[in-house]
Formats: C-alpha cells, structure tokens, sequence
C-alpha cells in the first residue's frame, strides 16, 4: 500500500492550515503548526506572497490530496473517473474521495484521524455488511454496514473516539452511527453540503483541464 513518508505537521504548515493528519494531537499544545504557523524553509515569508493562479490550483490540489490522504497517481484516476460521471466533475471528485471506506470509518466516529483509520483497514479490521474488506479506497454505498473486528474495537483509541462521537455528535447526516452496535450505515451518497473540508474544488478543475 502506497503512503506518505513526509513528515505530517511540515504538510500541514506547507498548506497554511491544519489537516488534522495527527487526529487529537493537532488540537493540543503539541500541534506544530500552532507553533509555527507558517510554511517550511527559511524564507517562508517571501514564498508566501509569491503565489501564481497556478500556484493556487497547485495548492488547492494538494490539500486535498493531503486531506485524504491519497498518492497523485490514484488521484488523478478518482478525478478522471468524476469527469466520467454526470454532474459538476469537482463535486464528484470530493463525493467519490468522502465514500472511501478509510474515510468512511474516520467520519463515522470509529478513529480520530484518516490515518488511523486506513491502518485499520489495510490490517483487515474493518467489515463491510460482515465481509472483512482490507482495501482503503473501496468505495461504499448506500445501504452498507460498516463495522470492526471485535480486536479493533478494543483497542483504546478506538473506544476512546467512538466515545467522543457519541458526545459531540459529529457523525454526518449521510452517515447513520448505531453507538450501541458500534456499526454504521450509508444512508444515501453524500451531497456537497455534507463535505465539509475548505476546498475550492473548481481550481483542481481548472488545473487538470489545461
């Protein structure tokens, strides 16, 4: 499985914001970026003013990518495949990357970063309407059950995430989270309004349509 070897708070400074790559880390004192604040390098100041329309779509691509934590190759492939598909190809780009089943698993409550979740996953951990699925990207549908092994769900992080969930209700609307069961259902594909990560989708558009 292809990852990132980067270290993950320099990817975060490198695109201004916080990705939450780290999970409840990047809500603490420890988060880097809240202590550097500003691009690596030592000229970080004179790189932040020079930034060509190019640039913003360069940018704008790669947060994304960071976000979810996929490799170029693979993205290109998602957003060829949104061009294919009827509709606005940048929504369709951030629906098909939100029903990844990593993400899916993130998002449900089960883990507090992406990361997590997709190492869950490739461990063969997670549980598709009771078939074990090791592949991160698998895209889920409407009517799936997600769940996780027995051993998963004993893990700390794990139980200590599903708890905060529960608390916070911070499980989109697409999303039905059983807490008692500890199993989610895909009630219907994700609409726009549901993604709600900052992206200007149009400018990935517009850099892969030159």
């Amino acid at each position: 499985m292809a990852r990132h070897t980067e270290a993950l708070c320099r990817l975060c400074r490198r695109e201004g914001m916080k990705l939450f790559l780290k999970g409840d880390r990047c809500v603490t004192e420890k988060c880097a970026f809240s202590r550097r604040p500003y691009i690596p390098g030592m000229h970080h100041e004179a790189q932040r003013k020079k930034i060509s329309e190019y640039g913003r779509q360069l940018r704008e691509k790669q947060k994304v990518k960071r976000i979810y934590g996929v490799l170029e190759r693979q993205f290109r492939r998602y957003f060829e495949e949104a061009n294919r598909r009827p509709g606005g190809t940048g929504e369709n780009l951030l629906k098909i990357l939100e029903t990844r089943l990593d993400n899916v698993i993130h998002r449900s409550g089960f883990t507090t970063s992406r990361r997590e979740a997709r190492k869950l996953v490739a461990h063969g951990h997670a549980r598709i309407n009771g078939k074990k699925v090791d592949i991160p990207s698998y895209e889920v549908k409407a009517g799936d059950k997600i769940s996780l092994s027995e051993k998963a769900l004993n893990l700390e992080s794990v139980k200590k995430s599903i708890s905060e969930a529960f608390k916070k209700r911070t499980v989109p609307t697409w999303i039905e989270m059983n807490f008692e069961k500890r199993e989610a259902a895909i009630k219907n594909a994700p609409a726009r309004t549901d993604i709600t990560i900052p992206v200007q989708e149009q400018l990935i558009v517009e850099l892969y349509s030159k």
